[in-house]
Protein backbone atom coordinates (compact mmCIF):
# COMPACT_ATOMS: atom_id res chain seq x y z
CA UNK A 1 0.00 0.00 0.00
CA UNK A 2 1.72 3.23 -1.12
CA UNK A 3 1.66 5.89 1.54
CA UNK A 4 2.04 9.63 1.55
CA UNK A 5 3.11 11.35 4.75
CA UNK A 6 2.87 15.05 4.15
CA UNK A 7 5.20 17.35 6.05
CA UNK A 8 3.80 20.79 6.69
CA UNK A 9 6.81 22.47 5.11
CA UNK A 10 6.27 20.91 1.65
CA UNK A 11 5.39 23.41 -1.05
CA UNK A 12 2.18 23.15 -3.04
CA UNK A 13 4.07 22.17 -6.23
CA UNK A 14 6.16 19.47 -4.55
CA UNK A 15 3.11 17.88 -2.94
CA UNK A 16 1.12 18.03 -6.19
CA UNK A 17 3.99 16.31 -8.00
CA UNK A 18 4.17 13.69 -5.26
CA UNK A 19 0.46 12.94 -5.57
CA UNK A 20 -0.10 13.22 -9.30
CA UNK A 21 3.36 13.02 -10.86
CA UNK A 22 4.93 15.36 -13.42
CA UNK A 23 6.22 15.41 -16.96
CA UNK A 24 9.79 16.14 -17.89
CA UNK A 25 10.35 19.90 -17.99
CA UNK A 26 7.15 20.67 -16.03
CA UNK A 27 9.19 22.88 -13.69
CA UNK A 28 12.78 23.72 -12.90
CA UNK A 29 14.55 20.54 -11.87
CA UNK A 30 12.04 18.17 -13.50
CA UNK A 31 14.65 16.36 -15.58
CA UNK A 32 12.56 13.20 -16.00
CA UNK A 33 8.94 12.09 -15.96
CA UNK A 34 7.73 11.00 -12.54
CA UNK A 35 4.78 8.76 -11.72
CA UNK A 36 2.73 10.02 -8.78
CA UNK A 37 1.27 8.16 -5.84
CA UNK A 38 -2.19 7.85 -7.35
CA UNK A 39 -0.84 6.13 -10.46
CA UNK A 40 1.28 3.82 -8.35
CA UNK A 41 -1.75 2.87 -6.27
CA UNK A 42 -4.05 2.19 -9.25
CA UNK A 43 -6.34 -0.78 -8.42
CA UNK A 44 -4.97 -0.69 -4.89
CA UNK A 45 -4.96 1.41 -1.72
CA UNK A 46 -3.30 4.75 -0.99
CA UNK A 47 -2.73 5.96 2.57
CA UNK A 48 -2.86 9.74 2.97
CA UNK A 49 -1.37 10.70 6.33
CA UNK A 50 -1.95 14.18 7.83
CA UNK A 51 -4.63 14.91 5.23
CA UNK A 52 -5.62 18.00 7.23
CA UNK A 53 -2.30 19.62 6.25
CA UNK A 54 -2.97 19.50 2.48
CA UNK A 55 -2.97 23.12 1.19
CA UNK A 56 -6.36 24.62 0.36
CA UNK A 57 -5.33 25.33 -3.25
CA UNK A 58 -4.54 21.65 -3.83
CA UNK A 59 -7.74 20.32 -2.29
CA UNK A 60 -9.90 20.73 -5.46
CA UNK A 61 -7.53 18.44 -7.38
CA UNK A 62 -7.68 15.87 -4.60
CA UNK A 63 -11.48 16.09 -4.59
CA UNK A 64 -11.54 15.56 -8.35
CA UNK A 65 -9.45 12.41 -8.26
CA UNK A 66 -11.55 11.03 -5.40
CA UNK A 67 -14.86 11.84 -7.06
CA UNK A 68 -14.15 11.55 -10.79
CA UNK A 69 -11.15 9.20 -10.55
CA UNK A 70 -9.15 11.29 -12.99
CA UNK A 71 -6.26 13.77 -12.97
CA UNK A 72 -3.42 15.16 -15.05
CA UNK A 73 0.26 15.04 -14.26
CA UNK A 74 1.94 18.40 -13.76
CA UNK A 75 2.91 19.75 -17.18
CA UNK A 76 0.54 17.45 -19.06
CA UNK A 77 -2.87 17.90 -20.68
CA UNK A 78 -3.49 14.16 -20.91
CA UNK A 79 -6.13 12.94 -18.45
CA UNK A 80 -5.39 9.73 -16.60
CA UNK A 81 -7.97 7.55 -14.89
CA UNK A 82 -7.33 5.52 -11.75
CA UNK A 83 -9.28 3.29 -9.38
CA UNK A 84 -7.83 3.83 -5.89
CA UNK A 85 -9.12 3.12 -2.41
CA UNK A 86 -8.18 5.94 -0.04
CA UNK A 87 -7.36 5.59 3.64
CA UNK A 88 -6.83 9.04 5.19
CA UNK A 89 -5.63 9.98 8.66
CA UNK A 90 -5.27 13.22 10.57
CA UNK A 91 -4.92 14.52 14.11
CA UNK A 92 -6.62 17.77 13.13
CA UNK A 93 -10.26 18.67 13.77
CA UNK A 94 -11.49 18.72 10.17
CA UNK A 95 -14.97 19.87 11.17
CA UNK A 96 -13.47 22.94 12.83
CA UNK A 97 -11.26 23.54 9.78
CA UNK A 98 -14.34 23.41 7.53
CA UNK A 99 -16.01 25.99 9.74
CA UNK A 100 -12.88 28.18 9.55
CA UNK A 101 -12.71 27.86 5.77
CA UNK A 102 -9.30 26.13 5.76
CA UNK A 103 -10.62 22.76 4.57
CA UNK A 104 -13.16 22.24 1.80
CA UNK A 105 -16.55 21.04 2.98
CA UNK A 106 -17.12 18.85 -0.10
CA UNK A 107 -13.71 17.21 0.32
CA UNK A 108 -14.42 16.59 4.00
CA UNK A 109 -17.66 14.77 3.20
CA UNK A 110 -15.97 12.82 0.40
CA UNK A 111 -13.30 11.59 2.82
CA UNK A 112 -15.69 11.02 5.71
CA UNK A 113 -17.33 7.90 4.24
CA UNK A 114 -16.36 5.48 7.01
CA UNK A 115 -14.76 7.41 9.87
CA UNK A 116 -12.84 5.61 12.60
CA UNK A 117 -11.99 7.69 15.66
CA UNK A 118 -8.86 6.49 17.45
CA UNK A 119 -8.66 7.81 21.02
CA UNK A 120 -5.30 9.22 22.18
CA UNK A 121 -3.02 6.93 24.18
CA UNK A 122 -3.82 8.72 27.42
CA UNK A 123 -7.39 7.40 27.08
CA UNK A 124 -6.31 3.80 26.39
CA UNK A 125 -3.37 3.06 28.71
CA UNK A 126 -3.96 -0.68 28.29
CA UNK A 127 -2.46 -0.35 24.78
CA UNK A 128 0.84 1.05 26.05
CA UNK A 129 2.50 -2.20 27.27
CA UNK A 130 2.01 -4.09 23.97
CA UNK A 131 3.26 -1.04 22.04
CA UNK A 132 6.34 -0.87 24.25
CA UNK A 133 7.06 -4.55 23.71
CA UNK A 134 6.50 -4.27 19.96
CA UNK A 135 8.85 -1.32 19.50
CA UNK A 136 11.42 -2.86 21.85
CA UNK A 137 11.53 -6.01 19.71
CA UNK A 138 11.60 -3.98 16.50
CA UNK A 139 14.56 -1.82 17.51
CA UNK A 140 16.38 -4.70 19.21
CA UNK A 141 16.42 -6.58 15.91
CA UNK A 142 17.54 -3.51 14.00
CA UNK A 143 20.37 -2.80 16.45
CA UNK A 144 21.34 -6.45 16.87
CA UNK A 145 20.59 -6.37 20.59
CA UNK A 146 18.87 -8.88 22.82
CA UNK A 147 16.32 -7.54 25.29
CA UNK A 148 14.92 -10.20 27.61
CA UNK A 149 12.99 -8.12 30.14
CA UNK A 150 11.27 -4.81 30.59
CA UNK A 151 11.38 -4.03 34.34
CA UNK A 152 8.02 -3.60 36.03
CA UNK A 153 8.89 -0.10 37.31
CA UNK A 154 9.83 0.99 33.79
CA UNK A 155 6.60 -0.36 32.32
CA UNK A 156 4.56 1.25 35.09
CA UNK A 157 6.19 4.62 34.43
CA UNK A 158 5.58 4.32 30.69
CA UNK A 159 1.94 3.32 31.24
CA UNK A 160 1.43 6.30 33.55
CA UNK A 161 2.84 8.88 31.14
CA UNK A 162 0.18 10.78 29.08
CA UNK A 163 2.07 10.54 25.74
CA UNK A 164 0.91 13.81 24.15
CA UNK A 165 2.70 12.74 20.94
CA UNK A 166 0.83 9.41 20.94
CA UNK A 167 2.30 6.40 19.09
CA UNK A 168 5.05 8.37 17.35
CA UNK A 169 6.30 9.68 20.67
CA UNK A 170 6.33 6.26 22.28
CA UNK A 171 8.18 4.86 19.24
CA UNK A 172 10.85 7.57 19.52
CA UNK A 173 11.17 7.03 23.28
CA UNK A 174 11.73 3.30 22.91
CA UNK A 175 14.24 3.80 20.09
CA UNK A 176 16.22 6.20 22.29
CA UNK A 177 15.99 3.76 25.22
CA UNK A 178 17.27 0.95 23.03
CA UNK A 179 20.28 3.02 21.97
CA UNK A 180 21.14 3.70 25.63
CA UNK A 181 20.53 0.13 26.87
CA UNK A 182 23.62 -2.02 27.13
CA UNK A 183 22.29 -5.03 29.03
CA UNK A 184 19.43 -7.49 28.63
CA UNK A 185 16.87 -5.30 30.45
CA UNK A 186 15.39 -2.27 28.72
CA UNK A 187 16.30 0.95 30.48
CA UNK A 188 14.30 4.13 29.97
CA UNK A 189 15.32 7.55 31.28
CA UNK A 190 11.97 8.02 33.01
CA UNK A 191 13.21 11.09 34.89
CA UNK A 192 13.66 12.91 31.57
CA UNK A 193 10.05 12.38 30.54
CA UNK A 194 7.97 15.42 31.32
CA UNK A 195 4.20 15.61 31.36
CA UNK A 196 2.61 18.44 29.33
CA UNK A 197 2.41 21.80 31.05
CA UNK A 198 -0.90 22.48 32.79
CA UNK A 199 -3.50 24.25 30.70
CA UNK A 200 -3.70 27.99 31.10
CA UNK A 201 -6.46 29.69 33.02
CA UNK A 202 -7.87 30.88 29.70
CA UNK A 203 -8.14 27.28 28.49
CA UNK A 204 -9.75 26.28 31.78
CA UNK A 205 -12.27 29.11 31.47
CA UNK A 206 -13.10 28.11 27.89
CA UNK A 207 -13.61 24.47 28.89
CA UNK A 208 -15.83 25.51 31.82
CA UNK A 209 -17.91 27.73 29.55
CA UNK A 210 -18.33 24.94 27.02
CA UNK A 211 -19.26 22.48 29.76
CA UNK A 212 -21.92 24.81 31.17
CA UNK A 213 -23.40 25.36 27.71
CA UNK A 214 -23.66 21.63 27.05
CA UNK A 215 -25.17 20.95 30.48
CA UNK A 216 -27.80 23.67 29.96
CA UNK A 217 -28.75 22.25 26.57
CA UNK A 218 -28.97 18.70 27.95
CA UNK A 219 -31.34 19.93 30.62
CA UNK A 220 -33.40 21.72 27.97
CA UNK A 221 -33.66 18.58 25.83
CA UNK A 222 -34.16 16.31 28.87
CA UNK A 223 -30.96 14.44 28.04
CA UNK A 224 -31.81 13.79 24.39
CA UNK A 225 -28.63 14.10 22.26
CA UNK A 226 -29.60 13.03 18.73
CA UNK A 227 -32.49 13.91 16.44
CA UNK A 228 -33.64 17.24 15.00
CA UNK A 229 -34.56 18.59 18.44
CA UNK A 230 -31.70 17.00 20.34
CA UNK A 231 -28.84 18.79 22.06
CA UNK A 232 -26.38 18.16 19.22
CA UNK A 233 -28.60 19.78 16.57
CA UNK A 234 -29.37 22.75 18.82
CA UNK A 235 -25.68 23.27 19.49
CA UNK A 236 -24.91 23.07 15.76
CA UNK A 237 -22.75 19.95 15.86
CA UNK A 238 -22.93 16.26 14.97
CA UNK A 239 -24.15 13.79 17.58
CA UNK A 240 -20.81 11.98 17.62
CA UNK A 241 -18.96 15.28 18.05
CA UNK A 242 -21.11 16.22 21.03
CA UNK A 243 -20.62 12.80 22.60
CA UNK A 244 -16.87 13.16 22.18
CA UNK A 245 -16.93 16.61 23.81
CA UNK A 246 -19.06 15.28 26.66
CA UNK A 247 -16.60 12.47 27.29
CA UNK A 248 -13.66 14.87 27.26
CA UNK A 249 -15.40 17.28 29.65
CA UNK A 250 -16.58 14.50 31.97
CA UNK A 251 -20.29 15.01 31.31
CA UNK A 252 -22.64 12.09 31.79
CA UNK A 253 -25.81 11.82 29.79
CA UNK A 254 -27.90 11.76 32.94
CA UNK A 255 -26.57 15.28 33.73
Amino acid sequence: MPALRHAGGDSHGVLESELFGHERGAFTGAIATRIGRFELADHGTLFLDEVGDIPLELQPKLLRVLQEREFERLGSTRTKRVDVRIVAATNRDLEAMVAEGTFRRDLYYRLNVFPIAVPPLRERPEDIPPLVRYFAQKFARGMNKRIETIPADVMAALAGYPWPGNVREIENAIERAMILTSGRALRVAVSEMRAPAPTSSADDTLAATERDAILRMLRTTHGVIGGPNGAAARLGMKRTTLQSRMQKLGIRRSA
